[in-house]
């Protein structure tokens, strides 16, 4: 579900000392695209959507989120967006989100 060696790796490319603002700063930002997804999701950028949270999660090692993300935004591009059932993708993003977190204290002091 978690891609660590990815994580390691971006930590080590931050620095320890920054990392953790990262972090803050992708639940942050993310949280709030989940948000909207979650209340008011809009058919016409949903593949847009997913493509930005497919980013943000591949650069923090969201393996599994990524890939569903990957397949939402795949069937939005293929004119199938009203197809796409977003809950699933929603509780792989809380369910990384909470492995993520804590795991995240090995990560950072090794």
């Amino acid at each position: 579900m978690i891609d660590w060696d990815r994580i390691k790796t971006l930590r080590d490319e931050i620095g320890k000392e920054d990392f953790p603002e990262v972090v803050d700063i992708f639940i942050a930002e993310v949280g709030l695209m989940i948000d909207r997804l979650r209340t008011a999701p809009q058919l016409e950028t949903l593949g847009a959507d997913l493509h930005a949270l497919k980013g943000s999660a591949l650069n923090l090692g969201f393996r599994d989120f990524a890939e569903m993300c990957q397949k939402g935004e795949t069937a939005a591009n293929d004119g199938r967006a009203q197809e796409i059932d977003v809950e699933p993708i929603l509780q792989c993003y809380e369910d990384s989100r909470d492995i993520f977190l804590s795991g995240l204290e090995s990560v950072v002091t090794c």
